[in-house]
């Protein structure tokens, strides 16, 4: 849906909250959810899809007359597609996905030609005079490589001409049409670039002296005009929750990225887990039993803790950190773990929402972004507790983000 506030934002949720790999059963859950949704936040105005497909779904997209009837079904509903996410390549629900959510990597030709079917759509969805943004992951999982620094810069140099493939594709899509895409890496904690640093070292070091080199030859230009090109359809995907459980400041992101070109395409609106750590040992005890049902076996649940002295310590995963924390030296620890944004006080935990009621407010007069996605993917490892059915948890997380923006 279009927010007209200042700037024009374009807000939408993410529909890899729904089960279903193939092309049908993301449909099925787009016919079930998305119109009712739009009857009640956005009856009379078109309403954005998030669109999250799968390596399966993408290809049965792109067979026979799937695209068009899909084309007319968005048409027909008032409906139109601004942003996909191609992070998880294959099964994200109800199986362990764990570090697997990270392979094939960017390293591979499996993940150019997921991102190239994915380009195809979305150059034949997206509307005119809109570009158009597809999430994808930080190229690798850090863990994978960390230990081997000659693999690591393979892994890193092969990624960086996989990237800048799939970008020569994305300006002969723009040529023929005018639409821009751009491929949004999403940092994250262990990805192999998880924070602003990361991100700035990771241009500034690999991907425009690689890749710039890589398009100039591919389209014989000069190389300072293929780094623009690169620059404009290499971007950023912001999720709120990453930054925050790295102790990024909005504010701080925002203005080291610009400052060196580096454009944000898309913002994920979600919220970490945060909670403060006592010196007393059964305190620690009751934070870990409140913890405890949030250290699931589906998806990696990264731990970053900050202690006294400024200083991070990282865990792999919740279940593997809690171990640890009575004995800790932390004064705070924050988690991957994507909680519903309306929700700040959870019992004895906190959840990172100021964070994104920083971002909201910021973009209000800086015009660093204007595409907008919620993306609490997370509803069916929730403790029972914080659910209420789904229909219902998703209008209050639109809400909650139009409220934001009414008061800020």
């Amino acid at each position: 849906m279009k927010i007209t506030n200042n700037n024009n934002f374009h807000l939408t949720y993410c529909s890899n909250i729904h089960p279903g790999e193939s092309w049908l059963e993301v449909f099925t859950n787009l016919e079930n959810y998305i119109p009712k949704l739009k009857s009640r936040l956005s009856p009379t105005e078109p309403f954005g899809i998030g669109l999250r497909l799968a390596d399966v779904a993408a290809k049965q997209l792109l067979e026979s007359n799937n695209l068009a009837e899909f084309q007319a079904w968005l048409t027909q509903e008032d409906l139109y597609v601004f942003t996909l996410n191609g992070f998880p390549y294959g099964g994200f629900h109800r199986q362990v996905v764990k570090d697997q959510v990270y392979a094939p990597d960017w390293s591979t030709q499996e993940r150019v030609n997921y991102t190239l079917n994915l380009a195809k759509i979305l150059a034949a969805l997206l509307p005119e005079g809109l570009d158009g943004g597809i999430s994808t992951l930080p190229l690798s999982y850090k863990p994978w490589w960390v230990k081997d620094q000659a693999t690591f810069e393979i892994v890193v140099k092969k990624s960086c001409l996989n990237i800048a493939s799939v970008v020569v594709e994305m300006i002969r899509i723009s040529e023929e049409t005018g639409k821009i895409l751009h491929i949004d890496l999403e940092p994250e904690p262990d990805g192999l670039i998880e924070n602003t640093s990361e991100v700035i070292d990771f241009y500034q070091n690999w991907l425009l002296p690689i890749g710039g080199s890589y398009l100039s030859e591919k389209l014989n230009i000069e190389q300072d005009l293929a780094e623009t090109k690169l620059l404009e359809h290499i971007r950023i995907c912001y999720d709120t929750c990453h930054f925050s459980v790295e102790y990024e400041q909005p504010q701080s992101v925002f203005t080291r990225l610009q400052s060196v070109g580096i454009k944000i395409g898309k913002i994920q609106i979600s919220a970490a887990i945060k909670v403060k750590i006592p010196a007393e040992v059964a305190k620690r005890s009751l934070i870990v039993e409140r913890l405890r049902p949030f250290a699931e076996s589906t998806y990696l649940h990264q731990v970053i803790e900050r202690r006294s002295d400024g200083t991070l310590q990282h865990y792999a995963d919740l279940i593997t950190a809690l171990p640890h924390l009575e004995q800790s030296l932390a004064e705070e620890w924050r988690t991957h773990f994507h909680v519903p944004i309306f929700i700040h006080d959870y019992q004895i935990l906190q959840s990172t929402q100021d964070d994104i009621a920083t971002v909201l407010h910021l973009l209000q007069t800086n015009d660093a972004c204007s595409h907008l996605e919620i993306e609490t993917y997370t509803w069916d490892v929730l403790p029972s507790e914080m659910k209420i059915d789904l229909l219902t948890s998703i209008q209050r997380e639109y809400e909650w983000v139009l409220k934001e923006f009414a008061t800020n």
